[in-house]
């Protein structure tokens, strides 16, 4: 799902970004996908550990099933986070869902998360 997603978009793939590491008090934290959008065309190793310094970043958060206001919450905390923790020179958010929902799509859009359907699950 998340590649298919990718293989439309084009840059550079990077699978379970760690975000935020565990720690005293910290639950870690993982993005499904972080894709550069201004990238080569390539997927990351796991070992790789890209800056997302000065580039257009998409955030990628995934469920196979209807669009749900966890995966809202995802994607909008991934975004804050990558935004946090980094100086990209944009970020998007994208809700990757298996189906779209009449109500939530609105209030997405109204915080900026793009929602991506992909039906191929």
């Amino acid at each position: 799902m998340t590649r298919r997603y990718w293989e439309r978009v084009g840059g550079t793939l990077v699978e379970e970004y760690l975000i935020v590491p565990s720690g005293p008090g910290v639950g870690r934290r993982l993005i499904d996908a972080v894709v550069i959008a201004d990238g080569e065309h390539r997927i990351a190793s796991r070992s790789e550990r890209l800056s997302l310094d000065g580039h257009d970043v998409i955030v990628v958060q995934a469920k196979a099933k209807r669009l749900g206001m966890y995966l809202l919450g995802q994607a909008l905390f991934s975004r804050v986070l990558i935004e946090d923790r980094y100086a990209p020179r944009s970020v998007r958010a994208v809700a990757l869902c298996a189906a779209d929902d009449a109500v939530l799509r609105p209030l997405a859009e109204r915080f900026g998360i793009e929602i991506a359907v992909d039906t191929l699950t």
